[in-house]
Parts: C-alpha cells; structure tokens; sequence
C-alpha cells in the first residue's frame, strides 16, 4: 500500500503568522495534533505539533538550566529556548523544513522514516504543496479496517476511495480528518464527528458511490467543548463481541 491509499486528503493548515493561542485551539477543535503551515501561495515551510507545546511560559513549564551547563550550552541556546517558550505566533515555535513524503510512498518506507526520526505524521507534498498528511492514526485505521483483508487495493478501489471523498466533502458536515479506505469495494470510514446526524449522512454518502458494495462505520464522535469521545456503534460492538 501506498500514502495516497490511507492518507487524509483534507488537510487543516495555518500560516507562520497564525497565533499560538489559535493553533492550539484549532487542534482541539478539529482533535488533531499535529498542523502543517503553509505561506501565502500555499507551500509547506513548517509543522507544528504538540510537542511544541510542552515547554510554555504560560504554563511554568520553561526549562530551567544551572549555570554550568548555561554557560556550556552558550546564549545561542538559551535565547532560542526563550523564543520557543515566549513566542506569540506559529513562525516562532514550528519546525522548519519538515520531512514530507510523496502521495506513491510505499508505507513500509513511511513507518521507516517515523521511527527513524522520532515524528508522528508526514505531509503528504506534490509541488511543495499539502495534499495530505498520513499520521500513527491513519496507519492504526487501516491496520483495524484492513487486517483481516488479503489483497492489496486495487486500481478500481482507489478511484472509488477518491469518489467517496469528493462525495463527503463538499458538505458541510463532512467529518473532520476524515479517512477513506476500500478494499475489494468495501469501505471504511475514518475521521471526527460532533454531530450523529453527520453520521448518518456520511454512511448514506458514501453507500451511494457507484461500486461501494458495503460501508464500514469507523467515525469518532467528539464532543467540542469537553474533549469527550466515543468511538462508533459498530466499532463499540466488535470490542464487546471479542
């Protein structure tokens, strides 16, 4: 299998000048937790992640250095702690140049660099654009949804696979982060919901695609203002029958 096969393709970006405050309560909203960053004509320059985070002033959570080691690090290092910890906008806490892989990178080459460089999602560029970004998770739903499957998705799958998005997305209750995966024509659905009639609509959505033959329910309810989450009915019943 390949990034363009488990992929997310609706990708929620900010800018360098995005503020800190907005960044971490656009990935609580969208419970997400990593964001490319994009310029002005779209092109990738940074992530930022949750790791970026950890180390804030608000919190108290600043490093805090003895002397010695102040002095053998240098003020290089410990002015760049600063801005990490005390910075307002993005720009000031991202990575830059992130690791990116290519909609035809296999994923054994995709786990490979993960574990290899200690990151948990790798946007997906064509042209120095975001057009997707594979995550743990999405390598965890298709491990859950594909397992049991033998064959590799076929051509006829990913051209279905990319009919059931266009289908989804365009509404306005498309599940956020949402993920698509078919096998043999049947379809697994992955992402966030706050609303169960967007449930719903997804499954009927995506059961009207012409060559779905059956629809598996995978979405994640959330609720906005708790963090609360509770996975689907079919994926609640599987765990009780086993």
């Amino acid at each position: 299998m390949r990034a363009h096969q488990i992929m997310t393709r609706s990708v929620i970006t900010v800018t360098p000048q995005t503020t800190i405050v907005d960044a971490a309560n656009l990935m609580l909203e969208r419970h997400v937790s990593g964001l490319p960053v994009v310029d002005t004509n779209g092109k990738l320059v940074g992530i930022v992640s949750e790791g970026d985070f950890i180390r804030r002033s608000e919190i108290g959570t600043g490093r805090k250095r003895g002397r010695w080691l102040r002095f053998i690090l240098g003020p290089g290092k410990s002015a760049s702690d600063f801005v990490h910890e005390h910075g307002r906008k993005v720009s000031e806490v991202m990575t830059k140049s992130p690791l990116t892989i290519t909609e035809d990178t296999a994923l054994a080459d995709i786990v490979e660099m993960m574990e290899r460089n200690n990151v948990k999602r790798l946007p997906v560029v064509r042209d120095d654009k975001v057009v997707g970004i594979v995550s743990r998770a999405n390598l965890l739903q298709a491990v859950a949804s594909l397992a049991r499957e033998v064959p590799d998705p076929t051509a006829d799958d990913d051209r279905i696979r990319n009919r059931i998005v266009d289908a989804l997305e365009k509404h306005d209750w498309c599940p956020f982060g949402l993920n698509v995966v078919v096998r043999d024509g049947v379809a697994h659905l992955s992402g966030v919901i706050t609303e169960e009639h967007a449930r719903q609509a997804a499954v009927v959505a995506a059961e009207n695609v012409e060559g779905v033959k059956a629809v598996h329910d995978h979405l994640c309810w959330v609720d906005a203002m708790s963090g609360v989450y509770l996975n689907s009915p079919e994926d609640e019943g599987r765990a009780k029958a086993s």
